[in-house]
């Protein structure tokens, strides 16, 4: 029993907060729902928030408060966590405000939504990159704002992603046994992210499924392969000649070597 009547005062309460909302909605006073939106905004109640700026946006416009509270309009959907709808008001802003003392903020924000949507390196990366460009132009456009950092070392945490996808797409096609496209996938790997820590390994995985690619080839496809995977070494050695990985690049060679040699 005692349960039932938790229930019913938790329901009464949300009836009756739902109730005086609607009362504020509809209240005609602009500058009164100004101020509840506002205390709403404050309170963290985004939703009711967002609902009670929509309102009052077409009368203020072309007011003094008109670029302030439009920014909160766009800052309670992103606040709420509401990425896609926060960038585009944010976006709007930029159209509608461009010589606004908050731009270069806006802008940030603007491509900080599109990196709180990226998903895990497995999935769809448009949005990753979207995040790479958008910051970028922000660095480009603010070279002395206290956000480079940032900005910075969001491209950077994109780029990682990026750089995780690409390998792992290049490693299911190992494990598939596609050899040819393992090796030309770890390549480009290694070309397009030479300062990565890892693209000496990127380097011998091209060699190591080059390799494979010559072994598993008809016998008249051999050799040509198996020089392109001594062509693969010989740019590993010149690149990462310091690498503890040389001595691993240097069995496959000397293994390509011998099969070479018994192909002639």
């Amino acid at each position: 029993m005692n349960r039932i009547i938790v229930i019913f005062c938790i329901v009464l309460s949300l009836s009756s907060c739902t109730s005086k909302f609607q009362k504020i909605l509809k209240n005609k006073d602009t500058d009164y729902k100004v101020k509840m939106a506002e205390q709403y905004f404050k309170e963290k109640k985004y939703t009711n928030a967002q609902q009670l700026f929509e309102s009052v946006i077409p009368f203020v416009k072309g007011t003094a408060r008109y670029e302030e509270l439009y920014l909160k309009f766009a800052n309670s959907y992103y606040l709420d966590k509401d990425y896609e709808n926060s960038e585009n008001l944010f976006k709007t802003f930029i159209e509608y405000f461009p010589s606004s003392p908050k731009r270069e903020e806006v802008e940030y924000l603007r491509a900080n939504t599109y990196f709180k949507r990226s998903p895990k390196a497995e999935l769809d990366q448009t949005t990753t990159n979207r995040t790479i460009q958008l910051m970028q132009a922000f660095i480009d456009a603010y070279p002395k704002s206290a956000r480079v950092k940032e900005a910075t070392d969001v491209i950077d945490a994109c780029r990682a992603k990026l750089e995780l996808k690409d390998y792992k797409t290049a490693t299911l096609y190992y494990n598939l046994a596609l050899y040819r496209s393992a090796a030309i996938s770890y390549g480009l790997l290694s070309d397009g992210y030479p300062d990565s820590k890892n693209a000496d390994q990127y380097k011998l995985l091209t060699i190591k499924a080059y390799f494979k690619f010559a072994e598993n080839s008809f016998v008249d496809k051999q050799k040509e392969r198996f020089e392109k995977v001594i062509v693969e070494y010989n740019d590993f050695v010149d690149r990462y000649s310091d690498s503890p990985l040389v001595a691993e690049a240097k069995k496959i060679k000397t293994q390509t070597d011998h099969l070479l040699n018994s192909i002639k």
